[in-house]
């Protein structure tokens, strides 16, 4: 920064300039508006010592006693630039100008303890300090106390109990997600009559359901929320993350089996230390940029791996501490005792952490492998029995054409230390080639151990790399592109030289694409002491013809009629096998971050990694705690200390999150009302004491999920109606209403409508559809499962995709065609509250969609088989399975007319849209 010299010197006979009779008037005059207790622009705050002499943002410090010509405070003051000079309404008078420049040289003195403000502790808030004990005699009924005592405080009248089929279903799509069937009804009925103490027929009800599946995969939704898991990478050209599924299925697994929450934050920082692999798909759950959307200098490369690693420290911090750590990327957090240094600091933990696959070690990957190794001896064997049928290159006989899904030119076996494939056209655009493979006269595959280079590459977002053509995986997106076209080639280069006799190459062995074809090629052989040769040429194939074709990849010149069909039966048993060896592949991996030595990390000014300052070391944030690794501290140890700092009983925030989190999923809205931000910007929560009850619970049950299920829903709050009775004075809306009508200290329960991903479930349970097959790949929501624009999406129903809605492949940014409108997250960012819209197209989409016609014919046959032929009793099994209840008279009487007139499906579609079935009671 250039600085103006202005009055720098100081007249030797002058008295030293007093700071509050002449400097502080100044300030406060022309200053204080833009810097004082209410703004800080550019960081910059001028009424308080300690803040002035630290500086802005940017140019900080601002004040450097004794040297006004280096003060940026001073340069503002003085500059002839429009855009620099302060005050931006015009400069200040120039006897002002000199009394501030002359307080600097002369050491600019400011008094301690003659401040007018006083500058707040950020560290004073209530989420920061320690968890506070809270007894209650109200013992088994602590939850109802803490509600009844604000509800008296407020003057608010709690509602009466809720219905008990009316509390059964609420429970049951809170803890799974899906209506109770009307057996389950009729058993809940029975064990309410039969027992002498009421509870016990509810607590066997939540029992039933914290024990079932079904549990673990509701519950895994509002996470995965949360930390916005999806399964393409997003950004503009939003590829598909065909191995993040497994994190999912990691989640819906330790719901399921209650493991302590401690121990969950723990796996999903450092699952790779504790076994459990698939749990650190939660560090690279965020969009990411891939290799061929980042620019080849470095400048580029560098930001978008703060980029990368930003997103981590970001999830974390909202995640499991309700803190926006990201906000101090740029400069000290605005609000929260939360540095710049203290951001980078945290960078350190997961600094070695990079987006992308690495091996699962689970049993069922183990077992993978095995049958892997299996497969591809089958498949060696059949290559080389398949290869006698395969005329050689060369010899005079004519070879089938070129084939996009699979090619082998055979030859005499050959010395060979390298292999270049040369291609000189195509049929169009540049050559594209999924896989090459090397094959010994033993059958043995040699190419996916083998060096390769490529003439050039046209790398396109994670796809068509020169890695990707010889790494064993099949389809286009696993393939190299040449950058030019009509031509290019791929030399693979081995350690040692060996024996080979084929080579076998294709487009896309998933047979899904056909431009981009070598027409035009020639293989060359070059040995240990560098001679090149000529082994196979295109010219002796058949002319390339674009249409399809039913021949076999092999000519049949020369072949007898039982070797033909011998061909065809190898042919046969090997396709399967090539599939199957895909799948095993994906089987065996997981998007769950790989590991490398950390970066070293510094503080970067304003965030560019252009401008980095000092070096920092793993350290947690500084108000919250103490902990300080060494710059030499492992990867892998970097991320254990962070989880076990973040797992303590003794940080103050992370069960107060959790359980914040657990109670917002029974009521809609937690007691503190932005579950993410517990920082000073964040809402301060209805029930302070309640909270802290509840986190201190939490961790005394051994962090049990389960349990915080249990005291919620067995408690009298969570059993009330979401209606007020009529008061003793006729009046049908009490003062309690009027007084919180958003039923923000729970006088009644507050009623909403259901998750976009529970009224699809619902609606296929009821229609008897649904299939509850669990985890393992996701089925597709669209034509196809990554890229650019696009996506149309599959509307008729099958086996696949009747399967609940947490198991559909889910793109980023690209909302699902039916239920997108009811506000499901698209994954773009975390959804730690989904709010609930109402839209004329949610109406549209809910009765006319594809899906609803299906789903409520599916319905009505369901209905018609158990219900007969009477459409009394159709109307009444089918309001018994939508709606848990049998119709009122006037009910049955409006809807017979219809279902005899307009059929049984159009009864079951309007129960699909209503209020009745689409809200939580």
């Amino acid at each position: 920064m250039r600085f103006i010299p202005y009055l720098l010197a100081t007249p030797l006979l002058a008295a030293p300039v007093d700071f509050v009779r002449e400097v502080r008037p100044i300030l406060e005059t022309h200053c204080y508006e833009c810097h004082g207790d209410k703004k800080q622009k550019s960081g910059l705050r001028l009424d308080i010592k300690s803040e002035a002499f630290k500086g802005g943002d940017n140019h900080r410090p601002d004040i450097v006693p004794g040297k006004a010509s280096q003060s940026p405070l001073a340069h503002f003051l003085t500059s002839t630039d429009d855009d620099e000079r302060m005050p931006p309404r015009g400069p200040l008078p120039a006897a002002a100008i000199e009394t501030i420049t002359r307080w600097i040289n002369e050491g600019a003195h400011w008094p301690d303890g003659i401040d007018k403000a006083q500058l707040e502790d950020k560290r004073d808030h209530w989420a920061f300090k320690p968890i506070q004990s809270v007894e209650l005699r109200a013992k088994g009924k602590e939850i109802d106390a803490f509600i009844d005592a604000k509800l008296t405080e407020n003057g608010l009248q709690r509602s009466p109990p809720a219905d008990p089929i009316m509390w059964l279903r609420r429970v049951t799509f809170d803890l799974t997600g899906l209506p109770p069937t009307p057996e389950e009804v009729a058993a809940f009925q029975s064990d309410l009559s039969d027992s002498s103490d009421k509870s016990d027929a509810y607590a066997a009800v939540v029992q039933r359901l914290l024990c079932s599946p079904r549990y673990g995969e509701r519950w895994a939704q509002h996470w995965l929320d949360v930390v916005r898991f999806a399964d393409t990478h997003g950004f503009e050209v939003n590829t598909e993350r065909p191995n993040a599924w497994p994190y999912r299925d990691y989640v819906i697994r330790a719901f399921n089996n209650d493991t302590p929450y401690h121990r969950f934050i723990k796996e999903q920082i450092a699952g790779d230390a504790l076994g459990e692999d698939a749990a650190t798909g939660f560090l690279v759950t965020a969009s990411v940029l891939l290799p061929g959307q980042i620019g080849k200098d470095e400048p580029s490369k560098r930001l978008a791996r703060q980029d990368s690693i930003d997103e981590i420290v970001v999830n974390i911090g909202q995640t499991f501490l309700g803190l926006s750590i990201g906000c101090a990327r740029c400069h000290d957090h605005k609000f929260d005792p939360i540095s710049a240094k203290d951001y980078y600091a945290m960078q350190a933990f997961v600094a070695g952490v990079e987006y992308g696959d690495r091996d699962l070690r689970t049993p069922e990957a183990l077992a993978a492998r095995e049958r892997l190794k299996q497969v591809k001896t089958q498949l060696a064997d059949l290559e080389k029995k398949l290869s006698r049928f395969v005329p050689m290159a060369k010899s005079g006989v004519k070879r089938p054409m070129v084939d996009p899904r699979e090619n082998r030119d055979r030859f005499m076996p050959v010395k060979a230390k390298r292999v270049r494939f040369t291609i000189r056209d195509t049929n169009n655009l540049e050559p594209c080639i999924d896989e090459i493979e090397v094959f010994t006269t033993e059958g043995e595959n040699i190419a996916q151990n083998a060096a390769v280079t490529v003439s050039g590459e046209k790398v396109s977002a994670d796809r068509h790399e020169q890695r990707f053509v010889n790494d064993g995986q099949y389809g286009n997106s696993r393939s190299w592109m040449s950058n030019e076209v009509g031509k290019g080639w791929v030399m693979v280069e081995f350690v040692t030289e060996h024996e080979i006799d084929r080579i076998v190459w294709s487009r896309d062995r998933q047979g899904k694409f056909k431009d981009r074809l070598a027409t035009s090629y020639v293989i060359e052989v070059g040995d240990a002491a560098g001679t090149w040769k000529t082994v196979a040429d295109s010219d002796d194939r058949q002319r390339f013809d674009t249409r399809d074709r039913t021949q076999p990849a092999f000519s049949t010149q020369g072949l007898r009629q039982d070797e033909v069909a011998e061909a065809k039966r190898l042919l046969d048993q090997k396709r399967p096998l090539d599939d199957e060896l895909q799948h095993l592949d994906a089987a065996q991996k997981v998007f769950a971050g790989t590991f490398r030595t950390p970066d070293d990390i510094h503080v970067l000014n304003r965030g560019d990694p252009e401008q980095p300052k000092e070096s920092v070391v793993p350290a947690v944030l500084s108000a919250l705690g103490d902990l300080k690794l060494t710059q030499e501290t492992p990867e892998q140890q970097r991320r254990i200390a962070l989880a076990d700092w973040i797992a303590s009983a003794k940080n103050p925030l992370t069960a107060r999150v959790m359980v914040n989190r657990i109670w917002q999923g029974h009521f809609g809205t937690g007691l503190v009302e932005t579950p993410s931000d517990f920082g000073r910007m964040g809402i301060k929560p209805t029930h302070p004491e309640l909270l802290d009850w509840l986190a201190a619970e939490f961790i005394r049950s051994g962090w049990s999920v389960k349990h915080m299920h249990q005291l919620i829903v067995m408690s009298e709050t969570y059993r009330r109606t979401s209606f007020q009775a009529r008061s003793s004075a006729g009046n049908e809306l009490g003062s309690s209403f009027y007084i919180d009508s958003e039923s923000r200290f729970l006088w009644r329960f507050p009623s909403r409508r259901l998750d976009a991903e529970v009224i699809r479930d619902s609606m296929l349970a009821v229609s008897g559809r649904l299939d509850l097959k669990m985890h393992g790949r996701g089925f597709n929501l669209f034509d196809k499962r990554g890229g650019l624009t696009g996506f149309d999406p599959v509307e008729t129903l099958t086996p696949e995709n009747t399967r609940r809605m947490i198991y559909a492949h889910k793109v980023r940014r690209e909302p699902e065609a039916v239920f997108g409108a009811f506000d499901c997250p698209d994954a773009g960012q975390s959804t730690a509250v989904r709010r609930s819209s109402t839209t004329p197209i949610q109406a549209l989409n809910l009765f006319n969609s594809r899906f609803t016609l299906e789903t409520a014919a599916a319905f009505a046959a369901r209905v018609q088989k158990e219900a007969g032929a009477d459409v009394a009793q159709q109307i009444s099994r089918a309001y018994q399975l939508a709606l848990n209840r049998s119709p009122s008279t006037e009910e049955l009487q409006d809807a017979a007319p219809e279902v005899r007139q307009h059929g049984l499906a159009v009864l079951c579609r309007a129960l699909f849209n209503s209020n009745e079935f689409l809200f939580l009671p």
